[in-house]
Formats: C-alpha cells, structure tokens, sequence
C-alpha cells in the first residue's frame, strides 16, 4: 500500500515552506533598484503613461484578450534575467532570440502590440522611453483595463542588449510543473509563496493551449460531466497538428474579466492546468489552499496582493541592463 504522508509532516513540511519563503525574501527579495522612480519621465517624456493607457484601450476594446498576451509577456520577460524587455528581441544573425524556446515559442504573442506602443513614443519623445518599461506599464494597464487593480510602476529600466534562451526552459514554469518546483521558481526570483498564488490570478484572463492541458482533462480532472465533454471536443486525446493551438479559457466562467473567479475553479477542482491545481490540491500545499481560500474568498485581498506582487515582479531587474542596456529605437532589435 503506497505510503501517505502524516498530518505531523505535512505541517512540518509547510512551516519549512514558510521559512524557506521567508528567508528568500530576506536575501533575494526583488527591491525597486535605486534607478526606477515613479517621475523618471517627468521632464523627457511626461506624457508616456497617458500614450501607453491610449494605445492598450485601443488593443483591449478590439479584442480583451490582448491583456492577458501582454501580461504574459511581461511575466515571461521578469523571469529570464530580470525586466529588460529581452523577450522581445528577435532572432538575428549573430543573437538568438527567447521567443523560439519551447516554453515561449507557441505560448506568447501580442508582440505587436508593444511595436504599436513604441512606435507611438518614438514620435513623442525620440529615444526616451524603453520597451522594458513600455512593456511593465503596458501589462499594469491591461489588468485595469479589464476589472484587475490598479498599482504604481515605477519606471526607468534599460533594454538588455543580451538574450538568455537557455534560462527561458530554467526559469518559465510548465503547465504540467508540481507545486514545489513552482515555489522554488518564485523563490530563485525574490518572489514569496504568497506572490505565487497571487500571481497565478492572471489566470484569471488567459488561454491555454491544447497541448498544455490534455494530460488534465484525460487525467484526474473534476470537472462537470458538460465542461469536460466540452474541453475534450477543443482538445482530442489523439495529438494531432491541427489540434494542439486549440486554446480555451482558463478561467470558463468569466474569462474576460480580471476577478478572482479563477480562485473558485481550483476550488472545485476544474483548474484548467495541472501546475494550477496543483496549488490548491497537493497534498504539500497547506499554505498555498488557505491562500487560495483567502482569495476566493475575499476579492479585495486578492487585488491588493496581486497589485504588491505585480510591484516585485516588476522590479526583478537586470543589472547589467543599467550598466551596458540601452533604449531601444526599435523592440526588436538592438541598437546599431
């Protein structure tokens, strides 16, 4: 008979959670860097914020599913070698890009949105403004944009004239990742347990690809007879190349409003991907299910929590970026 782990070490193993957590925080916590202040464009580009709210207005009213793309992008960018705005760099001959890594290469778009933004500033104020902070600003607007909270950006980031592919498959979580891998990710990045739960809230407004949720739905998956039959037409059990870039909602009750709905489906065990169930379900995620109690719970403690994480995301920074970045004239590439 397979062994189960006691209560006794279960409680144990969450306060080591906790501390480990703690300790983290301590020593690795993502701190706004001395360069990034609120009013860093006040005299040379004054009105940036105004001309990236305008432009993601534009994007999210013709279609509400670019907040969650550059949401995502945002994310995808903090998690390789900080905010720089690397994410964004096309392949070249002498750079190869993030955008082709497995975990990004079917997983990300609303690119040219960010090129639209850029384009837009280069106009206004010529050189000033970087696409890392374009893109920070931009994933902070999307969120309002669609019901989410609103929260300061400090800005002031530089563009990273490196990319890191090989850190995009290190760093990015998998849709099929156990929890405690999950933590340790967040964990590497200054981010807390509780940052990690708040932060899969974006869930809230995204898509998932077939080829990312097949194992849940053909698995242990607890959903209504009629949303699983549902999921399993968008998703065939045979793996086929005109089924794998289906894509459903993650969130299947309001999938275009930033709520704490998505909270509700771990609850009821419909977490559309596993690495998201497995925040509520593990049996090792004490802390984590009264997180997700909490949030589902209270929607006002969701938002405030989401609004702090997103802060220390955004400051997860590249210091080689202000050192040797630069601004770019053009996202996708750099400077020459």
């Amino acid at each position: 008979m397979a062994h189960r782990p006691s209560l006794i070490s279960l409680q144990w193993f969450s306060i080591l959670l906790v501390c480990i957590s703690l300790f983290s925080w301590t020593i690795f916590a993502a701190s706004p860097d001395a360069s990034l202040t609120l009013d860093y464009y006040k005299s040379t580009c004054p009105t940036v914020f105004e001309i990236v709210r305008k432009e993601m207005e534009c994007e999210v009213n013709s279609d509400p599913r670019n907040a969650a793309l550059v949401l995502r992008l945002h994310f995808h960018d903090c998690f390789v070698q900080g905010c720089d705005g690397s994410v964004l760099l096309d392949d070249t001959i002498s750079l190869q890009g993030e955008k082709k890594a497995s975990a990004n290469v079917n997983s990300l778009k609303g690119f040219e949105i960010i090129d639209r933004i850029k384009n837009k500033l280069e106009s206004e104020c010529p050189g000033t403004v970087s696409c890392a902070d374009i893109l920070t600003v931009a994933a902070r607007d999307a969120v309002i944009l669609v019901g989410g909270p609103y929260w300061d950006v400090p800005v002031g980031r530089k563009d990273s004239k490196t990319v890191n592919y090989d850190l995009v498959g290190e760093n990015i979580p998998t849709a099929n990742e156990g929890l405690l891998s999950i933590i340790a990710k967040f964990l590497y990045q200054g981010l807390s347990v509780t940052d990690m739960v708040a932060l899969a809230g974006a869930h809230t407004i995204g898509m998932a690809r077939c080829e990312n949720f097949r194992a849940r739905i053909y698995g242990d998956f607890g959903a209504t007879d009629s949303y699983l039959r549902n999921l399993k037409s968008i998703c065939p059990a045979a793996i086929s190349s005109s089924g794998e870039n289906n894509v459903t909602a993650m969130d299947n009750v309001t999938p275009n409003l930033f709520d704490n709905s998505f909270y509700h489906t771990l609850l009821r065990g419909e977490g559309l991907l596993s690495s998201d169930q497995e925040i509520y379900s593990n049996v090792f995620g004490i802390e984590t299910k009264k997180l997700v109690r909490k949030y589902a719970d209270d929607p006002l403690a969701f938002f405030n929590q989401f609004s702090d994480s997103m802060v220390k995301l955004g400051n997860i920074t590249n210091s080689d970026s202000f050192v040797n970045g630069e601004v770019r004239k053009i996202c996708r590439y750099v400077n020459t």
